[in-house]
């Protein structure tokens, strides 16, 4: 079975329940997280992930719009790159 991957980065100020609140919306979407890294940086909060939104009952668009209330409740910047997207624009 053929993947739709994503990736989604996150930066902000550090605060309990960021990576909760972010894989609890993917896991009511149905994606699954097949990549995962976080650290803080001084004070700063950033992870990548790498998801398979394959099986998600949602459509992209929608996904995005849960993302970024979780964004605006917790004053993080959060974004969601396809991997067709991000392979074309690095691709040499």
């Amino acid at each position: 079975m053929e993947k739709e991957l994503l990736f989604i980065t996150v930066i902000g100020e550090d605060k309990k329940g960021i990576v909760a609140k972010i894989s609890m919306l993917l896991y009511e979407c149905d994606i699954n997280i097949e990549d995962i890294n976080q650290r803080i940086m001084d004070r700063y909060f950033v992870m990548t992930m790498l998801v398979d939104m394959k099986e998600s009952k949602y459509p992209l668009e929608k996904v995005r719009e849960e993302i970024e209330k979780i964004a605006e409740a917790l004053k993080l910047k959060i974004q969601i790159q396809h991997e067709n997207i991000f392979n074309k624009m690095h691709r040499v």
